[in-house]
């Protein structure tokens, strides 16, 4: 018999379906995800990170990339087109209509409703642009309101500090370092860990909104809106 008097973790409470992300295009304001389509995709997303030493800065920490060739990136992008997981979408923004990135829904465990965000990147022309603030939105709000999922995570190498930042900035919390967690490129990579959990959504939810769409001076920082409470 069990001992009783040992603490245990709080009960939860189950739901009736437990189900995955779901492989379609997720519609914002600013972008739109769409499932990866090499063809389709590739030329605009090789373009927007090659040639030049500021746009193949994105691939530093990225365990791929850069790519020798548009066909070689195809290539690339098209052993993503049937897994779903990690599931990749394109990133399409629509003021300048094209493509500007990629992110994925990764490591998603449904019945620990737990999944990951990951392989995030953009073109230069995107960064400090509502792209990955309305992206993360987007997926955020399949995690948490339609799965009901309890636990949504973010890593990245803990030497990046702009991916350090944005997690911050976008509401997860800092969890720790995981010491020489992988070989990345032949070089170690010591995790940064973040995560958000169902509970703290709603408001770090509002926050996003009045940043995207009530805060057209963007006077307003997501930084301080979650800092602060909202």
């Amino acid at each position: 018999m069990a001992d009783s008097s040992l603490p245990v973790g709080n009960a939860v409470e189950p739901i009736a379906h437990v189900d995955v992300p779901r492989r379609t295009d997720y519609i914002g304001e600013f972008v739109t995800l769409s499932p990866v389509n090499p063809q389709a995709d590739v030329e605009q997303l090789f373009a927007g990170t090659h040639g030049s030493a500021t746009k193949e800065q994105v691939w530093t920490y990225l365990p791929y990339g850069p790519f020798d060739s548009v066909e070689s990136m195809r290539e690339w992008l098209t052993q993503w087109v049937a897994p779903d997981d990690p599931l990749f979408f394109t990133v399409h923004q629509h003021e300048s209509q094209r493509r500007v990135g990629m992110v994925s829904l990764v490591n998603i465990a449904e019945e620990m409703r737990r999944l990951e965000i990951g392989n995030i990147w953009y073109t230069p022309e995107a960064q400090r642009t509502q792209a990955n603030t309305e992206a993360a939105y987007l997926m955020l709000c399949e995690a948490f309101d339609r799965l009901h999922y309890r636990r949504v995570e973010w890593k990245c190498d803990s030497l990046n500090a702009r991916s350090r930042a944005a997690a911050l900035r976008l509401g997860f919390s800092f969890e720790g370092i995981f010491r020489q967690h992988m070989i990345r490129k032949g070089r170690n990579r010591d995790t940064a860990w973040f995560a958000m959990l169902d509970s703290e959504w709603p408001l770090i939810k509002r926050n996003f909104e009045t940043w995207l769409y009530h805060n057209p001076e963007r006077q307003l920082s997501l930084t301080d809106l979650n800092r602060s409470g909202g």
